[in-house]
């Protein structure tokens, strides 16, 4: 059975209920129940309860922040909030709720947490993590190396590694709709660090991303494994979604204008707006730039 096949259909969260989650990690009581191990920055696992309703939740302060040479010093955590408000203007659900909120340490960005309690001992978590720390290994679904020099059906190359004892492999990944979505995505913010830990399938058939701080940079950084697509005309939907986002964007009375514009620099902002509109006139997947690494490493 191709990977396609095997994918179920996903139904979502209603913007109703990302609205009531929203609340509930914005104003909510935090309590914070232990910190995520392994991740470059500060992450934290917490849970968030207001009304009666609990949510659990990552938190990652400001303050905790490791400084990049290439992004301004202690903003990552706003370019992951600009990146949930920037897919919920597009239409999809494919990044958990994520609100900026003041929290343990100062201001954080504090996001629903998608899988099971990190604290567990759970031998495979798919939870929010941080980089190389969180999901451990890649989605078996999503995600294989082949030793053929082609992908087989049902999968998109994405270009030739080398294992562990030095084996030549093909790298490929799963030709699903879901994760051509998010590939749109990453192109749309100029995702930075699309790895293969950054992709959450959860039991009801959505597919969920995360790790979105290294994003919306003015320069060309586009950095993931889902260049299966590269050239090739956008899905059906997918042009009607963008030019959605593209009047969002132009208004800036709306509130999707003026929350994004609050997370990111006006330099970022019209370079948002510049993708978008490179985008519909081009009615293409981008293709690697050449002046950046194209693909994340770690893999995972």
């Amino acid at each position: 059975m191709s990977a396609p096949e095997r994918i179920p259909a996903q139904p979502g969260m209603t913007p109703d209920q990302q609205e009531e989650t929203g609340k509930i990690l914005a104003h909510g009581r935090l309590t914070v129940l232990g910190r995520i191990p392994g991740a470059s920055n500060t992450v934290l696992y917490a849970t968030a309860e207001l009304g009666g309703r609990t949510v659990p939740c990552v938190c990652k302060p400001v303050a905790g922040e490791r400084p990049l040479w290439d992004f301004p010093e202690g903003n990552l955590a706003r370019r992951e909030v600009a990146a949930y408000e920037v897919c919920r203007a597009l239409g999809w659900d494919l990044v958990p709720p994520t609100v900026l909120r003041e929290g343990p340490g100062g201001e954080t960005m504090c996001q629903l947490w998608v899988g099971p309690d990190p604290l567990a001992g759970d031998p495979e978590p798919a939870g929010e993590g941080e980089g190389e720390g969180d999901a451990g290994a890649a989605p078996g679904e999503l995600l294989a190396l082949t030793e053929g020099p082609e992908a087989g059906p049902g999968w998109r190359a994405i270009g030739q590694v080398e294992t562990a004892d030095g084996t030549p492999a093909l790298l490929v990944h799963a030709d699903d709709p879901r994760l051509r979505r998010l590939a749109v995505l990453d192109a749309v913010i100029n995702n930075g660090d699309r790895k293969g830990g950054h992709l959450l399938p959860q039991p009801d058939g959505r597919l969920l991303g995360i790790d979105h701080g290294v994003t919306f940079h003015t320069e060309d950084k586009l950095r993931t494994l889902l260049w299966g697509w590269a050239g090739e005309p956008l899905p059906d939907g997918v042009p009607q979604a963008l030019r959605t986002l593209a009047d969002a964007l132009a208004d800036p009375a709306g509130a999707p204008a003026a929350r994004i514009a609050e997370l990111i620099s006006p330099a970022e902002y019209t370079a948002l707006r510049e993708r978008v509109a490179d985008l519909l006139r081009a009615g293409r997947h981008p293709r690697p730039g050449g002046e950046w690494p194209a693909i994340p490493w770690p893999l995972i």
